[in-house]
């Protein structure tokens, strides 16, 4: 369970949650406790940790500070995004049924489709803001409502309320993936979710020097499952990253600031460009969403997507022509990253699925960083100037 007290906000929760100076030395951040065992008093007689798979106490502080930013009572973290998702998909059963999303992350996609369909699991993936589609694809053979809010990559938002009462209509888990927005932004379990899902990876990190993973839940019963197939599966990380996210956690409100205020006025500036034909960001008033997401959610993240008025070719060149951004994989640095999802994060899923989806050859996907917002926008600028 987390410490946190509820007389705190987050900002205070995010240096503090889960921490306590070493009682032996004083000092004041979590220490890296690089062991693999731990010593017994008797057989069976441990002061609390046995072994490093089933619990570290570096990783115990992180997972209680991330449950504190998220307002729950119970934390898990994991070696990556990936293995805190296989981990919800670890508590389902051959027959189970499962509704997603049909623009989720294309590494959410393929392990849905490529690794657990063949253990006789069913995914359908449908537009999770409309609500009577996702009505339609629920049945009593669902056990999970996967969502993503905002959505990777066309930052659609969903109504995370309206989605768990659906689920839970036909006693389904609602899982939401809280990695864009992160607990700073938004706090899935206060509007019914049963897990949230990150990608320390990201923005909690925040620096692009460690991977990792999280699930939390308010459910004791719950969280005992997922810390069964945590410790059975074995993908945890090392003491080593719990401390480099646990140092990143520690400046997610000032960074996220930061990249709320420049995707806010990059959105703005290409919103107006004669060379971009669509803009996908929450805090745009010509978003679909934008009323929802103003009243889920505290701001409207680093993350946004646009596709120019030209061809597959010309978005290539012009995510290869910048110099502020990077092209890469990835997001929620502290650094400005430009990819083209079709060949790069959601390469996995079919082209016709994503066509189907919105999810263009030539679309491009920013994760806008902390850097000064006018060199931005003149690295974009030489970019298209070189390829339109």
């Amino acid at each position: 369970m987390t410490d946190r007290s509820e007389d705190f906000r987050i900002e205070t929760d995010a240096i503090h949650a889960g921490q306590e100076p070493d009682e032996e030395t004083g000092a004041l951040m979590t220490p890296i406790h690089a062991n693999s065992t731990y010593k017994q008093d008797g057989p069976g007689e441990h002061r609390g940790y046995e072994y490093s798979r089933t619990g570290n106490p570096t990783r115990t502080d992180l997972e209680a500070n991330v449950a504190a930013l998220e307002g729950g009572e119970y934390g898990r973290a994991f070696s990556s995004g990936m293995g805190s998702i296989n981990t919800v998909l670890n508590l389902l059963e051959a027959g189970d049924h499962v509704v997603a999303g049909d623009d989720v992350y294309g590494g959410t996609h393929r392990i849905f489709t490529q690794v657990y369909e063949k253990f006789d699991l069913e995914f359908d993936f449908v537009d999770t803001t409309d609500h009577d589609a996702v009505r339609d694809a629920v049945g009593e053979s669902t056990e999970l409502v996967w969502v993503e809010t905002p959505t990777n990559p066309l930052m659609n938002v969903n109504d995370i309320d309206a989605l768990a009462d659906i689920a839970h209509e036909y006693d389904a888990l609602c899982a939401v993936d809280n990695t864009f927005a992160t607990p700073y932004l938004q706090r899935p379990l206060e509007h019914g979710a049963d897990i949230v899902s990150h990608s320390l990876t990201k923005y909690l990190g925040g620096h692009s020097d460690v991977v990792g993973g999280a699930l939390v839940t308010d459910d004791e019963e719950l969280d005992e499952e997922i810390g069964f197939y945590q410790n059975s599966v074995g993908a945890t990380p090392s003491p080593f990253d719990c401390f480099l996210v646990l140092r990143g956690t520690k400046t997610l409100p000032i960074r996220m600031d930061r990249h709320c205020d420049n995707a806010r006025e990059l959105a703005r500036w290409l919103d107006e460009h004669e060379a971009v034909d669509e803009v996908f960001y929450p805090g745009l008033d010509s978003h679909p969403q934008h009323e929802l997401a103003t009243e889920q959610m505290d701001d409207f993240g680093g993350m946004l997507s646009f596709e120019l008025d030209g061809t597959l070719e010309q978005a290539s060149t012009v995510v290869e022509g910048t110099e502020v951004f990077t092209l890469a994989e990835s997001l929620g640095g502290v650094e400005s990253l430009i990819e083209q999802p079709a060949v790069m994060t959601h390469a996995a899923i079919p082209r016709e699925e994503r066509i189907a989806a919105g999810l263009t050859d030539g679309l491009i996907r920013v994760s806008v960083g902390v850097e000064h917002i006018e060199d931005m926008k003149a690295d974009l600028q030489r970019a298209f100037d070189a390829a339109l």
